[in-house]
Order: C-alpha cells, then structure tokens, then sequence
C-alpha cells in the first residue's frame, strides 16, 4: 500500500491534533477520577477484581470529552481553512451521528459507572446508540466478499441489520477484553492508529478520517497515562461505550474499513466469540463470569499483569501490520484461521483439570447472570 501524496500536507495536522488530545486527556483524567471518588463510582477491591486497592471508573469521560472537543474543534477550524478536503461520501448528519452517539453512548455507560446496571440494561443501551448511528445514516453497504471477487452488497434492512451487530459486537468486544489495566484502551489505541494510517493510504484516500482515528489514538495514550498498570483509573463503562461505539463508527465512515478493524482488533472479538461460544456450550448465560478469557489463560501461565498486557498489545500489532500487506478479501481468511487456530488453542487449554480452572467462583457477579462490569 501507498500512501496519498498529500500524506505530507496531512501530517502536521496529524501531530498537532494528536498531541492536543493526548495533553487534554492527561489533564483531564485527574479531574476525573476526582468526580467519580465523590460520586462513589470506585471499584472495591474484592474475590473477583485484580485491584489489591479501591479504584475510581468512568475514566472514559475524560477520553470521550477530549476526542469530542477536539475533534469538533478540527471540523470547525476545516471548515474555514480547509486543511484537508472532507470525502463527499461524509455527509453533515454521518458527523453529527458520529458525535452526539459517543456523547450518548458515553453517558448510558456512565450510567452503568454510576449505578451498576444489570447487563440485560447496558444491551439496551447498545442497541439505542446503534439505532441512532443507524439513523444518521451510518451503515455498511458493502462487505470484502471472501468468496470471490468483487464486494457483497448490503441494501434497506440488511444493511441496517448488520450495522447493528458491528456496533453492538465493538462495544462487547472492547467490554469482554477490559479485564486488566490498560489492556482495552491500549487495543483500542492500537486499533485507532491503524484505522487512521490505513485512511492514508490510496487505497482508501480518506485523510479526514485519518485525523478523526488519530484524536481518538491522542485521547487514549494520555488515558494510558493513568491506565497502564498500575492504574489509577479505570475506564469503566462510559469508555467501554464511547471506544467501542466510536471505532465502529469510524471504520464505517466514507470507504468501509470493516475488514481490516476486524483483523486488527482480532483479539477481543475473538476472545469474546469463543467466551459466548463455551458459555452456551456449558449451559451458562453468556454474561457469566468466569477465567476463560484469553488474559486470565496468560496470568495462569505465570506472566505478571503488565507483561500479559504488553504480551495481547504485540499480538495486535502484529495483526495491524497485517492489515498492510493483506487485500481485504485476503484479510477475512486471516481472521478467520485466528478464530479456528484460537479455537483449538483453548480446547486443548481447558481440557481435564485445566477446565476447573474457569469454574470461577472468585468471579461471582453482584448479579450471577451479568457479566462483570469493566475493571480496566
């Protein structure tokens, strides 16, 4: 792949925007993590969280307002300078989706922050910022087809159908992985450089989109600052939500990136396959906790916290340089041989006694059927 050969006009709009983000993040997360101690949104801890100590949630506002602010801020100042030409294929109702859902998405989430809502609750917070992307007009008309050239095509309620799921499978994935400190946020951080260096290439052309993916990469690195172990500060739901309803949304915009964000973000939705997977197999809702996910298969194998983390972060990286030298058709494959390799990784894992190593009862929820709310 190439990149457009206004990469070097683009880059320093590229620089300014990130730090920008990054810098707000950093200063705005302390403020923060002050708000969610005197509203008592703190994660005790207990039998079935890593923190040895109580830590505050709802991190992800301090993510959500500084990508917000300074993205709109970008989107205005374009406007009247025209640093880059905005795709044609963007309209104004797209942005406005993009923004006022990681606004909304951000507060359901901090509602679950706040009051710790059963699962069944933040589903249907999902499906409403999916429903108002989907509103906006923000929907996946084509997918790579692995089956032969050319593009599958995705019209009325089919579109609408499967845009739902994307939305709504991102959020989860990025939920089911927020099990360490700055294990999602790092993927995510990952995932949003990728979307953004891949919008600069010919092939996508799209370096509007670069800016966007690059402030929400600035806004979770000065997350990170207060998120890598040990944290400080937990993303909680209302990142959970604004991260993964966000990369949904950007992968989508203008040319569709779904291809390559599904290989790059591999690891979660993966992992979060395979969890839903063995937990109808077994009987079990799909939202009960247990050690199964692949984080917990890394601590038992004796890493520490941080390199397990640091260990997930190479895997993504190595998948994300795959998205460069793979076609889109070329990059369903891979994913889905992950899925069939993985597959067979943790049942070869979890047989005889290994398997009594998910029974988790020191992961027991508040409410048994709901998975545990983000601890990372």
């Amino acid at each position: 792949m190439r990149l457009i050969p206004t990469f070097g006009e683009v880059l320093p709009l590229l620089i300014v925007t990130f730090t920008v983000a990054m810098v707000l993040t950093v200063g705005l997360t302390p403020l923060v993590r002050r708000l969610a101690i005197r509203l008592q949104a703190v994660d005790a801890p207990n039998h079935r969280r890593v923190n040895a100590s109580p830590v505050p949630r709802a991190g992800g506002i301090a993510v959500a307002v500084s990508f917000l602010a300074v993205a709109i801020a970008t989107l205005v100042a374009n406007d009247r300078m025209q640093f880059v030409n905005l795709p044609f294929t963007i309209s104004p109702q797209e942005l406005a989706g993009l923004f006022v859902g990681g606004a909304v998405a951000t507060a359901i989430g901090f509602l679950d922050d706040y009051f710790q809502l059963r699962a069944r609750w933040q589903l249907l917070g999902q499906v409403a910022v999916a429903v108002l992307a989907i509103g906006a007009g923000i929907t996946v008309t084509y997918l790579a087809n692995p089956f032969g050239p050319g593009s599958i095509v995705l019209e009325g309620p089919f579109a609408a159908g499967f845009t739902m799921v994307w939305i709504i499978g991102m959020i989860n994935s990025i939920n089911f992985i927020d099990g360490l400190d700055g294990l999602s946020s790092g993927i995510a951080l990952i995932a949003a450089v990728t979307l953004g260096l891949i919008s600069l290439t010919t092939t996508i052309s799209q370096p509007f989109i670069a800016v966007l993916c690059f402030v929400l990469a600035g806004s979770l690195l000065g997350f990170l600052r207060w998120n890598f172990h040990p944290a400080t500060i937990f993303i909680g739901t209302s990142g959970v939500m604004f991260v993964g309803y966000t990369l949904a949304v950007l992968a989508v915009l203008g040319t569709a990136k779904v291809a390559v964000a599904v290989l790059v973000l591999g690891v979660p939705i993966i992992d979060t396959f395979w969890i839903i997977v063995r937990r109808l197999a077994t009987g079990s809702s799909p939202f009960t906790p247990d050690r199964g996910h692949i984080h917990h298969r890394l601590l038992d194998l004796g890493l520490s916290h941080a390199n397990t983390v640091l260990v997930i972060y190479g895997i993504c990286v190595l998948l994300a340089a795959l998205t460069f030298v793979l076609s889109g058709t070329q990059q369903l494959y891979a994913f889905m041989g992950l899925v069939l390799l993985s597959g067979l990784v943790l049942f070869l894992a979890t047989r005889g006694d290994a398997g009594d190593a998910l029974e988790a009862e020191s992961y027991e929820a508040t409410h048994p059927e709901d998975e545990a709310p983000p601890t990372a």
